[in-house]
């Protein structure tokens, strides 16, 4: 039976025992207000998604104002207005029973400076701009980000710490830090994006030293049971590519379990195995050794959505939680129609980044099907 599934057996992150292993992935959604706080929808919103016990991991938030991002419709989390903000939605979840992590975020080059304030220079780990037109707007092109000097790393790592502080005063349980899908850190470690020839560049080490300084300062201000990391070593999205992925998010690895062993949680992103990089016999990539060294808590992001059916495989395969995302959009109640083998609502790509509450807050719970 489904309901018998490693998917719906608890399982301990940091402080908190959980009842289920399906997690709401972080999705950018863009209902903010024009000054990045959240709004009464957003509670709503994560409100219908919890259960009792079970994990949410909210969207990508910008950790400053200076360079972070400033997408129109994302939420912040360094100024008292969007702490509040944060406060109504904690508390909606909490009052259900959920446990919720809040997903820091600095872009990097990932914008332009139409965006931030004074019209700042984008920044990264080189000067290497990302190839076509801004994702927000096919009009303009990426531009040449200014590359970050050491004290200006230190700057942005103290920032990721004020941030995780303003999470856990507006009542998140913990945090995760975004490490993936080409924003900042992942343009540190990835080498298609870093030319550096200093102590942040270079070799797999050097590479890595931005991120595991950003996890070690986080843990050291809120605790490690509170901090969680989101990984993608096969990404692809806004021109990642690394020489050498298993070698690269590896040494993470192994630093995050000598150092960090009682981290929340580690999020990984699985492989599309259309890409070009794979291990030596030719297998496809896998997240496997990855597993085999991280020995806390595991969760597996990407794919559930076109195949559900693989969340309780994996699962029992693993013991991974299950990270979901447009699936989880259009079924709140996708932790009882997974255990109860309920067809799922078909998401609307359309209403994704729209304002408003329709593809946001109106998707319908199973038992509201039966009854019309």
């Amino acid at each position: 039976m489904v309901s018998n599934s490693a998917l719906f057996q608890p399982i301990k992150i940091g402080y908190h025992q959980l009842e289920h292993r399906v997690v709401l992935a972080p999705l950018t959604r863009f209902r903010s207000d024009e000054n990045h706080v959240p709004t009464d929808l957003q509670a709503e919103y994560y409100s219908q998604r919890t259960t009792q016990g079970g994990l949410l991991i909210a969207e990508a938030t910008f950790i400053n104002a200076r360079n972070a991002g400033a997408y129109p419709g994302a939420p912040g989390i360094y100024n008292q207005e969007q702490i509040n903000g944060w406060k109504k939605v904690t508390s909606a979840v909490h009052k259900k029973g959920g446990i919720i992590f809040l997903q820091l975020w600095h872009v990097g080059r990932a914008t332009i400076s139409r965006l931030l304030p004074n019209k700042a220079q984008p920044v990264s780990a080189s000067n290497v701009a990302i190839q076509g037109p801004f994702m927000l707007s096919a009009d303009e092109d990426y531009e040449v980000p200014h590359s970050l000097s050491i004290d200006e790393i230190a700057e942005i790592t103290q920032e990721y710490v004020q941030a995780a502080k303003n999470a856990i005063i507006a009542g998140f349980d913990g945090i995760e830090i975004h490490g993936a899908n080409g924003f900042l850190l992942d343009q540190f470690l990835n080498s298609s994006s870093n030319f550096r020839t200093d102590r942040y560049g270079g070799s797999t080490e050097n590479r890595g030293r931005f991120t595991l300084e950003v996890v070690k300062a986080i843990s050291d201000a809120i605790g490690t049971e509170r901090v969680g990391i989101r990984l993608s070593p096969w990404s692809g999205y806004q021109d990642m590519e690394d020489n050498t992925p298993y070698e690269t998010w590896g040494y993470l690895i192994q630093q995050f379990q000598k150092c960090h062993s009682n981290m929340a949680y580690i999020h990984m992103i699985e492989p599309r195995n259309s890409f070009s990089i794979k291990i030596e016999d030719k297998n496809v990539n896998t997240l496997d050794p990855f597993r085999k060294v991280w020995k806390g808590p595991f969760i597996s992001a990407d794919g559930y959505t076109t195949q559900p059916e693989l969340a309780t495989e994996i699962a029992d395969k693993t013991g991974n939680l299950i990270a979901i995302g447009r699936a989880f959009i259009a079924n709140p109640d996708i932790v009882y129609r997974l255990k109860n083998s309920i067809s799922l609502n078909k998401y609307n790509r359309d209403t994704f980044y729209t304002p408003g509450p329709v593809g946001y807050t109106d998707y319908s719970f199973a038992e509201q099907e039966v009854k019309t």
